[in-house]
């Protein structure tokens, strides 16, 4: 199968990863992602990165430099482009969808603006009566390019290559909906928390109650797994993190996970919120690089498998350096539940080879490492 869109500007009419011959033993993609979640046995570990269609790629900038972020967001023809991108030249195990976190937001109410110099939302949620002219939307009708670019990538990859969905957890699409864009320290919505913690909340639970339906209409398009972004959470201590944050997080998770579909958490800077965060109800914990993976192994149990959590930053190191992070990395929990990726988005100005070596190196690196024999 070949994927042609003579429309893009951008060739496509190269051979997916997948129709590359495989051994009959060797489970697809999808199998094995799905086992890694379950904590069930693999011959390998899978690997994805997160933010792994973006500017690091040639082909994403020659897009982009003929359409506006929103727009590729928006229009399931350039969204399936880019979110092919790097499956063509990595060749990870699963592939996410080309989105935005900040979506659902605009389809509660608010005036989105999105770019390279970051998001912007210039009409920021203050008050109680700025949470009760939010509205709960449905995700066919306000957002349906969403799960329409899940269809044509199900379609396109076959059953064999998992395809995921995301949302922001609701903590932080809410400090974005307070602050109107990212700011240092969150005063704003952290004073909105403080002064009117009932109001604050029903943000919250509003949140949830729109990003529900949002990743329902996910799955059902054919994401394989969902990923909760909750990429600001480490700016909350461990009280406010329970008694706010992670109600609103396990509302969400509890009415779309499935034995059929996974949940994800991503939390960034979480370290201090670990026990918490485990408590999620997340069938997979994502975390960054600061946090030990075995540690986080005896903290969560055997039953909840975890992502992660190369730095980032290492993909700018000499090929031995990636090659060793990512055997570290894999050999903390031997394979046991583990996905392996980056423990933050992959950043911009990182050599394509890199990345590609990154991927290719852990789809290749055993789980237990033969240990050597002992001379006698």
């Amino acid at each position: 199968m070949f994927v042609t869109n003579d429309i893009l500007g951008v060739r496509t009419d190269m051979p997916l990863p997948h129709e590359v011959a495989k051994e009959p033993a060797e489970p697809s993609r999808a199998e094995l992602f799905r086992r890694a979640c379950r904590c069930q046995e693999v011959p390998r570990v899978p690997v994805w990165m997160m933010r792994q269609a973006g500017r690091y790629l040639p082909e994403y900038r020659e897009l982009r430099a003929q359409h506006a972020f929103l727009e590729v967001c928006k229009n399931p023809d350039l969204a399936v482009e880019v979110s092919l991108q790097p499956y063509r030249r990595l060749g990870m195990d699963a592939v996410i969808v080309f989105s935005d976190i900040l979506i659902p937001a605009e389809a509660m109410g608010l005036k989105l603006e999105l770019g390279d110099a970051g998001p912007n939302l210039p009409e920021p949620v203050r008050c109680a009566a700025d949470v009760a002219k939010l509205r709960i939307f449905d995700p066919e009708q306000e957002t349906g390019f969403l799960p329409e670019a899940i269809r044509r990538l199900h379609r396109a990859l076959g059953p064999g290559v998992p395809v995921l969905g995301f949302a922001a957890a609701p903590w932080t699409l809410a400090c974005y909906m307070v602050e109107g864009r990212t700011r240092e320290g969150f005063a704003s919505v952290k004073s909105f928390l403080y002064e009117d913690p009932r109001t604050f909340r029903a943000l919250l639970s509003k949140i949830a109650q729109a990003t529900v339906p949002y990743l329902k209409a996910q799955i059902a398009a054919g994401a394989a797994a969902v990923q909760l972004f909750d990429t600001w959470c480490g700016e909350l201590n461990l009280r406010d993190y329970q008694e706010f944050a992670l109600p609103a997080t396990q509302e969400v998770i509890r009415a779309v996970k499935s034995d059929a579909t996974p949940v994800i958490l991503y939390t960034k800077a979480s370290h201090h919120l670990l026990p918490a965060v485990a408590r999620s109800g997340a069938d997979v914990l994502s975390v960054d690089w600061r946090v030990s993976l075995r540690e986080l192994r005896a903290l969560a149990g055997p039953r909840i498998a975890i992502q992660g959590n190369v730095d980032p930053a290492v993909l700018f190191a000499p090929a031995e350096k990636i090659r060793s992070a990512v055997a570290e990395a894999i050999g903390e929990l031997q394979g046991t539940g583990h996905i392996l990726n980056l423990g933050h988005g992959i950043l911009p100005a990182t050599p394509v080879e890199n990345a590609q070596l990154f991927i290719r190196t852990g789809q290749s690196t055993p789980i237990r490492p033969e240990q050597p024999v002992k001379q006698r």
